[in-house]
């Protein structure tokens, strides 16, 4: 079955050099890594022939410019990257499409560059590698950017960074940082900040997408409305619960989570038009992520819409 990928990554020559996350201790398999995200060509393509993915979404990979001090660089940093993007896509129109890469430093640049890369690149939407420098989305500088989003109809897929500092509970213990625990603890964090702040429910037509099952949040709902009713101590309207407002505005993907029983459990909490198939190329086996999909106990019409349908309506393909 067709399909299209929406969390898949690429770099620079300029952000290679200072801002790509090394989330393995084996050199061999990051330089692996290194050269796939370099390459548009003979790798990416013909991985993607060979797993049937037809249409890949690109976005720069983590931390990209969310870690940079700078806001000026910054801007230039991701303007220039969406350049580079924007004339690999129009080499093959047909085969890839873009996020845009944002400068959270500065809220007003980041909705205009949001804006250029939609209208004059034609981007699909941003993909944000979680928090900027210790500020999280749910801030109010940030209400400018949401705006321009709930205007220009296009999802913002938020992705994980880098932890703003590291509690206690992670310390002497390094295998927990990064993808193996922190990066999830800290993006559905993240999101639900915008569930709690009041963000999505001010701007009720944004769509964010979370990838890798999202980030658990799927398999909480329930209690994260018990657990908010008894903090108020009194009952919430149904659309102003938190799992009403995840159904409504959060979509995931199933990049990194190859398990029939998680993506189950994720389509019966969200939907099947809340569950999109990919992969987190280069840092996951596409053939792994294309089997499991292409096997996977759901039906004929279910599979479709993971695997193309939602994402041709999310992005507007």
């Amino acid at each position: 079955m067709r399909k299209i990928a929406l969390e898949e990554h690429f770099t620079t020559p300029e952000l290679a050099k200072n801002y790509v996350a090394r989330p393995t201790q084996s050199d061999a398999l990051f330089a692996d890594v290194e050269r796939r995200l370099a390459d548009f060509d003979e790798l990416r393509l013909e991985m993607m022939d060979k797993t049937g993915i037809e249409m890949m979404v690109l976005s720069v990979t983590t931390p990209g410019v969310q870690g940079v001090s700078d806001s000026r660089e910054a801007i230039r940093l991701a303007h220039s990257a969406n350049d580079f993007l924007a004339r690999e896509v129009q080499k093959r129109p047909d085969r890839y499409a873009g996020f845009a890469h944002l400068a959270m430093q500065d809220a007003g640049a980041a909705a205009a560059e949001l804006e250029r890369a939609v209208r004059e690149l034609g981007f699909r939407g941003a993909l944000i590698n979680g928090q900027t420098n210790g500020h999280y989305l749910d801030e109010d500088q940030y209400v400018p950017f949401w705006e321009r989003v709930q205007e220009l109809d296009v999802p913002i897929y938020l992705h994980p960074g880098n932890m703003a500092d590291h509690p206690a509970m992670f310390a002497h213990r390094p295998e927990l940082d990064g993808p193996i625990f922190a990066w999830t603890a800290e993006t559905a964090a993240h999101a639900l900040r915008l569930v709690f702040g009041g963000t999505l429910t001010r701007f009720p037509r944004v769509k964010i997408v979370l990838g890798h099952m999202g980030e658990t949040l799927p398999f909480l709902l329930w209690r994260l409305d018990s657990r908010r009713e008894f903090d108020l101590g009194d009952k919430l309207a149904p659309d102003a619960l938190p799992s009403a407002i995840i159904k409504r505005n959060i979509a995931i993907t199933t990049s990194g989570v190859c398990d029939p029983g998680a993506l189950l459990a994720a389509i019966q909490a969200l939907g099947d038009d809340n569950v999109m198939f990919s992969v987190d190329y280069p840092y996951e086996d596409p053939q792994v992520a294309a089997d499991f999909i292409e096997s996977a106990p759901i039906g004929e019409d279910v599979r479709a819409r993971v695997c193309y349908g939602n994402a041709e309506r999310l992005l507007h393909f």
